[in-house]
């Protein structure tokens, strides 16, 4: 079973940056697809980008440019750096890994306000 813990939420203002982890434990397959999610209040949850094991990346339109995916190996960590943050950018963020199963974290609070 994996466990998935998420940190670096918080609360930024426009134009902020801030970058969240995702900190991995337990048995990890070598063929998966990791990423971030975000569920804003009413909506439903989207994909925000994910990274592949081979390295591959894909992105969310509204976030191209601004948000890049990570991952450190040796760490077992996914990383998220968020720049130009915008106020559509509030939600909860949450990491996923998908591989033989569907794995969550807790989520994490992002809150972009002036």
């Amino acid at each position: 079973q994996v466990q998935l813990v998420e940190s670096g939420g918080g609360l930024v203002q426009p134009g902020g940056s801030l970058r969240l982890s995702c900190v991995a434990s337990g048995t990890i397959f070598p063929v998966y697809v990791m990423g971030w999610y975000r569920q804003a209040p009413g909506k439903q949850r989207e994909l925000v980008a994910v990274i592949n094991s081979g390295g591959g990346t894909n992105y969310a339109d509204s976030v191209k440019g601004r948000f890049t995916i990570s991952r450190d190996s040796a760490k077992r960590t996914l990383y998220l750096q968020m720049n130009s943050l915008k106020v559509d950018d509030t939600a909860v963020y949450y990491c996923n890994l998908k591989s033989v199963r569907d794995d969550w974290g807790q989520g994490t609070q992002v809150t972009v306000s002036a």
